[in-house]
């Protein structure tokens, strides 16, 4: 319980927005991310939902999965191959969101990176409505 109270009163009232020092990029460094991550988030996850349902379906009309890793499970039956798909999405989503001010491969922040899968997502799901509506 007082693990549930700490957590939402730090949610609520975080003391650190920002790091103490110009050199400070770590991790745990800030408590508090802006909002828009969240957003991006939800929106990375929405979107690997809607590629989950949307593969599917094309599996069903005879398609098949071009990602390898992915491939086997969609043997057995759709619901895993959606779970795994969504649980790893959201697994990463989550780690990238708290990497997210840090700079990645030394130029880019990783909150960059979170905006560059959600453009690829998207972007996957209009190419997969273009499968679904050809003839």
């Amino acid at each position: 319980m007082h693990v549930l109270r700490a957590l939402l009163h730090g949610s609520f009232s975080p003391r650190r927005r920002g790091p103490r020092r110009a050199d400070e990029r770590a991790l745990s460094a800030v408590d508090w991310h802006h909002p828009q991550w969240l957003a991006i988030a939800m929106l990375i996850v929405v979107s690997s939902c809607t590629d989950a349902l949307l593969t599917l379906m094309l599996v069903e009309r005879g398609a098949y999965e071009a990602n390898p890793l992915m491939a086997p499970l969609l043997g057995g039956s759709g619901s895993l191959f959606a779970v795994v798909k969504i649980g790893l999405t959201a697994g990463g989503v989550v780690l990238l969101t708290q990497l997210a001010r840090i700079r990645a491969f030394g130029r880019i922040t990783v909150g960059v990176l979170l905006y560059t899968v959600l453009v690829i997502y998207s972007a996957l799901i209009v190419y997969e409505f273009g499968l679904l509506n050809a003839p």
